[in-house]
């Protein structure tokens, strides 16, 4: 049985508060993404729980407790309060997938302040239209990156600190840059997080600008209301699983569900810090009896292309549940995963703008491939007319998919369009 169990029942009976209960949250209270995903679970006696097993391209490994985590946060935190970050200032996060930047954002958070994490291969162009954009006040980059932000420094008036982490004592310093060093620096055993509300700005993501010039979209510390139920009803993550999100955190999935769903739920994540590699995937997967995976389209049709013969090398039995995010999951790759993993991949849909799942085909529930699923409880979902914007009655039709904010629905509150086709009736997006 999954977490979410019937989704009939689940879409008649769904209530915001009852999620909100389960985070320990109360109306009118303080709600700090960083602080639930940290001290509140430590409070629930998984201190010494693992939350994150990295790995990088080297083989290096390392392993953080919840714990850890905690103490680490508050040492960013106060970190980049020592440095003159205030909340609501725009941080920024660029660099590759280290531990830093995970635990950095969880830090940001705490400190009331805006994370913006940005993907790393991102060239210098790129990096200025969205750190002038966002009036960024600092950065948070390695020895590797650092040439890119310096290139247009010049360019940024709001750039204040260039907080470089893994800086050596030969590594010179140059204009507005700092050192900093999350293993270095003295560990922060209390750190008092930022009373944010549900409507406090938390993140902000960038659009890829397939439709023009880059978007940012402003998230908000409430979002940890749907992340949390999203992670657990789609996602379906227990206690004891062991969870890889193969997003990087400069995209929305890699916060959404690389960071802040898995560690809402207390959970043990792993990443791995390398390049695009069939059998080292299976590898890693094998190794660390990874049991939620949650991954690309793009991914799994080079998966697709390396064959069935590959993956049947390694004991992949651990798998329990797939799914996919990102761009439409085509039948084929449903299909292949079903006969290569023997269990196929649940696809999700979302946006930037959203910040969580908005449709999905929920485990337990038999998946057409093809199929992106059914609206998550307490979202209305349709296809529109590009015509008219009224709801079509017809399958076939092309459209815009729409969602209508409600009471009770999860994310940001804001509508959201995109191009669809209809499914089977409106209100449906099959």
């Amino acid at each position: 049985m999954s977490n979410m169990g019937s989704y009939e029942e689940r879409v008649r009976s769904f209530d915001l508060d009852e999620v909100k209960a389960e985070l320990g949250y109360t109306d009118g209270s303080p709600l700090n993404i960083g602080a639930l995903c940290s001290d509140r679970i430590c409070k629930l006696g998984l201190a010494g729980k693992k939350a994150l097993l990295w790995e990088g391209s080297e083989g290096q490994q390392r392993v953080f407790t919840y714990d850890d985590l905690r103490v680490l946060s508050n040492t960013f935190a106060a970190g980049l309060k020592q440095m003159g970050i205030v909340p609501g200032d725009r941080v920024c996060l660029f660099m590759d997938r280290i531990p830093e930047l995970y635990i950095g954002m969880i830090g940001i958070l705490k400190l009331g302040a805006v994370a913006q994490p940005l993907f790393s291969a991102f060239m210098s162009d790129s990096l200025h239209t969205r750190l002038f954009d966002a009036g960024t006040r600092a950065i948070l980059t390695t020895k590797r990156h650092v040439r890119k932000v310096r290139k247009i420094l010049g360019e940024l008036p709001a750039m204040e600190k260039v907080v470089v982490l893994d800086a050596d004592d030969g590594f010179e310093l140059k204009e507005r840059e700092v050192a900093f060093s999350m293993d270095r620096a003295p560990r922060v055993e209390s750190f008092e997080p930022f009373p944010a509300t549900p409507e406090t700005p938390s993140l902000l993501h960038y659009t890829s600008g397939t439709t023009g010039k880059p978007k940012g979209a402003q998230h908000v510390h409430g979002s940890s209301f749907s992340q949390y139920i999203t992670t657990k009803w789609v996602l379906d993550l227990e206690p004891d699983d062991i969870y890889w999100c193969t997003a990087d955190p400069g995209w929305v999935t890699g916060t959404s569900y690389g960071i802040i769903g898995p560690w809402l739920l207390g959970v043990t994540q792993v990443v791995l810090d390398a390049g695009f590699s069939a059998a080292r995937w299976y590898e890693f997967m094998q190794r660390y009896r990874v049991s939620m995976w949650y991954s690309a389209p793009t991914a799994i049709r080079m998966l697709m292309k390396e064959g069935k013969q590959l993956v049947q090398k390694f004991d992949l039995s651990c798998l329990r549940h797939l799914c996919s995010v990102g761009e439409p999951l085509n039948a084929e790759a449903v299909l292949w995963s079903q006969d290569a993993f023997g269990k196929p991949f649940h696809d999700t849909f979302w946006q930037t703008e959203t910040g969580a799942i908005m449709v999905a085909n929920y485990p337990g529930m038999k998946v057409k491939p093809g199929s992106m699923g059914r609206p998550f409880p307490g979202i209305t979902a349709t296809v529109l007319d590009l015509k008219t914007k009224q709801p079509v009655t017809r399958p076939g039709v092309v459209g815009l998919i729409a969602f209508k904010p409600a009471g009770t629905s999860p994310g940001t509150g804001r509508a959201s369009t995109r191009t669809g086709i209809s499914g089977s009736s409106a209100g449906t997006t099959t």
